[in-house]
């Protein structure tokens, strides 16, 4: 079972793979903060982090939710190179490695598109089976509204790699999926190879961003979930994150970032995120801290992950209850508006800037707060009790 792009609640059941296009991806335009496609980066949003086995099978309509954008306040390529004032995330001249990114509707294109905005150069990796979906839209320009950087330039994906993040190299890869037909076309699609034509094509990068899950168990209750579910969703969800860390460290620049996501599944019980689900984000966790330290003494590399909220996306609604999770947060979290993909992918522009030059082995909640609550306040239990309200929610 391979990795798939993480969204919304972080998880996926599909296998991930990297599009093995190497052209310069350049399409029309849409601009960031608005609603929908042109004015809501909701679409960006990579939900709960899971998806269906059939993630790809869906057309590429989202729901179009309005939401009041967190504008990408960063840097772009394209923008004057006078002296900014403030604190400016600057990340030109940086290279950025996105593995998960197969529409435009995850985490992992919302973290593109801010540090695109901030000024990195984007390589994306494409779950095999979703790439020619994935290019043909973007040749066709049905994600150019989704790729208006805050400047009103359009973010560029220099290249797209095919990538099945559950595979390390060649010789794992099992016969039934080398002549699979949804493999037909593409080379060079493990962690190892992947990792090689990146070093082959551009030497070296600076920031890893893993944005994949898969849980093919995902609905059932951890008691009814088999060892073969279990394992494929640490598999594709944990130890994926490792192997490319692994694979990609050694053409990392020191003093480079490498981000994952995660979700509050992990530490909390979170009914009907199943088949091993929860479990595999509590080892990303764990694995987020070991891994500060191993990478940040072998090259001083900086490893963080972000636990986001509820997102609405394609992949999140593959769970079924992804509406009622925003509703809960919008009911109980501090800060009661909805998250946008955009918040999320700011995060991550400042974790992998020099503004977090000093952050590492954390898990950064981008949920409105959600994670600090110890009970539902909108519990009949507490109607009596004089709680205070957003009374501009949005």
């Amino acid at each position: 079972m391979a990795a798939t792009a993480a969204s919304g609640l972080q998880m996926a059941t599909a296998r991930p793979c990297i599009s093995s296009s190497h052209r310069v991806v350049k399409a029309g335009a849409a601009i960031l903060g608005a609603s929908s496609k042109g004015a809501s980066w909701t679409k960006l949003a990579s939900s709960s982090h899971i998806s269906s086995i059939q993630p790809f099978q869906r057309t590429f309509m989202s729901s179009s939710v309005k939401l009041n954008k967190a504008v990408t306040k960063a840097m772009s390529e394209s923008s004057d190179s006078k002296p900014v004032s403030g604190l400016p995330i600057d990340l030109r001249g940086k290279r950025a490695f996105i593995a998960g990114v197969a529409d435009d509707n995850g985490y992992g294109w919302a973290i593109a598109k801010s540090l695109a905005a901030s000024g990195a150069e984007i390589l994306v990796g494409t779950w095999v089976p979703a790439l020619n979906i994935f290019e043909t839209s973007l040749r066709r320009g049905k994600f150019d509204e989704s790729r208006v950087l805050p400047d009103g330039s359009l973010m560029d994906i220099t290249k797209v790699y095919p990538l099945d993040a559950v595979f390390d190299n060649p010789e794992d890869v099992p016969e039934d999926v080398k002549t699979n037909k949804r493999y037909a076309g593409s080379s060079k699609w493990t962690v190892q190879e992947v990792a090689e034509s990146v070093k082959q094509d551009f030497g070296s990068i600076d920031i890893l961003v893993h944005s994949l899950a898969n849980g093919p168990e995902v609905s059932k209750p951890l008691l009814e979930t088999s060892r073969k579910g279990y394992l494929a969703a640490i598999s594709a969800s944990s130890y994926s994150y490792v192997s490319l860390l692994k694979h990609f460290l050694p053409i990392m620049n020191r003093g480079g970032s490498s981000i994952s996501l995660t979700y509050i599944a992990s530490e909390r019980i979170i009914p009907g995120y199943g088949g091993g689900m929860s479990s595999a984000k509590a080892a990303l966790e764990s694995d987020t801290r070991v891994l500060a330290f191993e990478a940040g003494r072998k090259n001083r590399i900086r490893v963080n992950t972000i636990s986001a909220g509820p997102l609405r996306s394609r992949a999140a609604k593959a769970i079924g209850f992804i509406d009622t999770m925003i509703e809960y947060s919008l009911a109980n979290a501090p800060l009661q508006k909805e998250l946008s993909a955009d918040e999320v992918g700011n995060a991550a522009a400042f974790l992998a800037s020099p503004l977090a030059s000093a952050v590492t082995g954390t898990v950064m909640y981008v949920d409105n707060g959600l994670n600090t609550m110890g009970v539902g306040v909108d519990s009949p239990i507490f109607k009596d009790l004089d709680i205070p309200k957003d009374n501009q929610q949005g």
